[in-house]
């Protein structure tokens, strides 16, 4: 593993204090990983572990991350990880290595170079597939967990919607043809943002190349979605959800949802009866963490499991 590698601070907002540092790690075969860390490295509380979605990036845990590393009471260092192929990391040669199980050994190489033993993980989407995959892996690793979003069953129908999403999108010629193709292509799901929300996601959607947008993933990952046979089950998860036994789970669903369904949620929530589960009402797949009541639930989710910890 080579050492971290940490490029200047930057911030969201021109002359405004530091905010997070840029750094790079190397995975074991070699490829470059990126991820922001926000707050104090060595400050005395559980640290927090933010993993994207499947073609999102750390963009989308900014406000979340921010809210938590500057709390008054709390604040915790938190590290936010680019999957391989997605945002600052490194475009991987072979596509198939784009998988819940190649990205969970990155996040264990993230976690080795940064010195962190244990944090609480919140996992959009595919992050929160990754962070099942890692009850068996490094169990001892999860203190708390967060799933936003998802759990032990995948909606076909919504994944099949996503990849119809991405495969259709075309190239934005300017911001604003970036923010009305976000509005398009969400609205249905998010019918109450403003002009100026999806603006933002479609900041934090595409990267900046020369003040125009440029999608921020390697196209090929969505190789990935065409190998999947959408007229079967997906494959499921719950042996790893029930390797979360020993950890505190809340679980984030949007109000309108196709990825995570009622059902599944119920079914999980039977298992672990101790769930925290929190309907985020207006949103749709997959609620962006950026509403004051929902950071300050999952703030104090994660105290309240910092503190059962001792």
């Amino acid at each position: 593993m080579a050492d971290a590698a940490v490029a200047e601070a930057r911030t969201e907002t021109t002359g405004a204090p530091p905010q997070w540092r840029d750094i790079h790690v190397t995975a074991q075969d070699g490829l470059k990983l990126y991820l922001r860390e926000y707050g104090e490295r060595a400050g005395p509380h559980l640290p927090v572990v933010c993993l994207p979605g499947l073609t999102r990036n750390a963009r989308d845990f900014h406000d979340l991350a921010v809210f938590l590393s500057t709390h008054k009471h709390r604040p915790r260092r938190v590290l936010a990880l680019d999957f391989r192929g997605r945002g600052g990391s490194e475009y991987d040669r072979t596509w198939k290595n784009y998988n819940p199980l190649t990205e969970m050994s990155d996040v264990i190489d993230v976690l080795t170079a940064r010195g962190i033993e244990e944090a609480a993980f919140v996992g959009t989407s595919r992050g929160g597939l990754v962070t099942m995959l890692l009850s068996g892996a490094r169990p001892t690793a999860l203190k708390a967990v967060v799933l936003n979003d998802v759990g032990p069953v995948v909606d076909g129908r919504g994944l099949l919607r996503i990849k119809n999403v991405l495969s259709r999108a075309s190239a934005p010629s300017s911001w604003d043809d970036a923010a009305d193709a976000m509005q398009r292509a969400y609205e249905t799901h998010f019918p109450a943002i403003d002009r100026d929300g999806w603006m933002g996601y479609a900041r934090r959607t595409f990267a900046d190349v020369n003040g125009k947008p440029r999608r921020d993933f390697d196209p090929k990952l969505l190789k990935t979605l065409d190998i999947i046979d959408f007229n079967q089950p997906l494959p499921t998860l719950w042996p790893q959800f029930n390797g979360l036994a020993h950890a505190p789970i809340m679980v984030l669903r949007g109000e309108n949802s196709d990825i995570l369904s009622p059902e599944t949620l119920e079914a999980m929530q039977a298992l672990r009866p101790d769930l925290d589960a929190v309907t985020v009402p207006g949103a749709g797949h997959a609620p962006f963490l950026d509403e004051t009541p929902v950071m300050t639930r999952i703030s104090g989710f994660i105290t309240t499991a910092e503190d059962k910890r001792g």
